[in-house]
């Protein structure tokens, strides 16, 4: 089966992001950090509470601020004063939040995005037996142990899932959310009952499904080491080179 090249999932994800925090796709390559003003948009991520007041986001380069106009020279003399790899870090991250706390805004969400890397996605043998699910399948998963993987909150953009099963026991699943139009989100919850370190490699398998919908796949995660680690062994977290 022929996926997207790493180029094109990369392509996709700057666009996306340019649409999420109103800035262009060629922003997150310039030499020198960007302050866009935010918007709301149609195309943006359905979980997204925009116009955001104040948004960074890299890809490694530089930084794109999204911001409030109120927000706006706060931010500029943020992003300028550090470098963008030292933007996202204690204790430079205490001069925004002292910059922020005159408009009550305090600093909340922090996340880090993996996309796959098609040349070294391979399956993993978590011994149980997979099943692809679809929306029909999930009316009576949307219970708190599999929460990461499908969120009853957002019924309608969960789309696709993958759950390993014990005979008919499911022991763990990873689910799809359609989060926007080009890139679906995979959240993956296992069973407490199992031992250490099994199943937990089941997003090969629902990237390999989205990739083949025309989807680019992601995961979010930032403290959470075991999530990371999962992303990065399934082949996730690869810019172009």
């Amino acid at each position: 089966m022929t996926y997207m090249t790493k180029e094109e999932i990369w392509a996709a994800a700057l666009r996306q992001s340019a649409v999420d925090l109103n800035c262009s796709p060629e922003d997150f390559g310039r030499e020198h950090s960007v302050v866009a003003r935010s918007a709301p948009h149609a195309g943006a991520r359905k979980y997204l509470s925009l116009p955001f007041f104040c948004d960074l986001v890299s890809y490694g380069g530089n930084v794109v601020a999204s911001v409030a106009p109120e927000a706006e020279a706060a931010v500029r003399a943020y992003v300028e004063r550090y470098a963008p790899e030292h933007c996202f870090e204690t204790p430079n991250m205490n001069v925004l939040a002292d910059a922020l706390r005159p408009f009550g805004m305090r600093i909340c969400f922090m996340a880090e995005y993996f996309l796959p890397d098609v040349s070294r996605m391979r399956q993993w043998d978590c011994g149980y037996a997979l099943k692809v699910l679809g929306p029909a399948d999930f009316a009576g998963l949307y219970r708190p142990e599999w929460s990461n993987a499908l969120c009853e909150k957002r019924r309608e953009l969960d789309v696709l899932a993958v759950g390993a099963y014990d005979g008919a026991r499911l022991v763990g699943l990873a689910g799809c959310s359609a989060d926007c139009e080009s890139m679906w989100q995979i959240g993956v919850d296992v069973a407490r009952i199992l031992p250490p370190g099994r199943c937990r490699r089941a997003d090969v398998p629902p990237a390999a499904e989205t990739l083949a919908r025309g989807k680019v796949p992601f995961r979010a995660a930032w403290s959470n080491i075991k999530s990371v680690r999962n992303a990065v062994k399934c082949g996730c977290a690869c810019p172009p080179s």
